[in-house]
């Protein structure tokens, strides 16, 4: 079995927040996270794939079409973009950077298994400090 890892990049905005929750609540948990006027991160997104080298190839996939499925499913929907306002697969889901790592990996998902490869997993960056990794468990 081999692993193939693919990084891209996107920039967003976001914020953490209850709607049911008061303002102080939502500060008390989530902090400076939950500025009614949103904040930002350059994100690094970690997409590797496992699978068999294909002897007429040497390749797993194709990162030409790696790079083109994540483009089109993640990058394109999320750069540039308010994650809670403008992501049709993040509404009415919390932006924390742990969902949005699982829901980055089912739209992956598909598109990738399509391809003879398994998704193995997706790591997010969101600061130099903090990061989640996703297997899909």
């Amino acid at each position: 079995m081999m692993y193939i890892t693919r990084r891209e990049r996107f920039n967003a905005a976001h914020k953490l927040y209850r709607e049911e929750w008061t303002l102080e609540q939502n500060e008390a948990v989530f902090g400076k996270c939950s500025n009614p006027n949103w904040h930002g991160h350059n994100y690094e997104l970690f997409v590797t794939v496992k699978g068999s080298v294909d002897p007429q190839t040497g390749f797993i996939i194709d990162l030409k079409e790696l790079k083109s499925i994540i483009m089109t499913h993640v990058i394109n929907k999320l750069d540039h973009r308010n994650v809670n306002l403008d992501v049709d697969f993040m509404r009415g889901k919390m932006a924390s950077t742990e969902v949005l790592a699982m829901e980055i990996f089912n739209q992956l998902r598909p598109h990738i298994e399509a391809h003879q490869v398994i998704l193995h997993s997706v790591r997010l960056v969101e600061t130099e400090n903090n990061s989640v990794e996703y297997f899909g468990e």
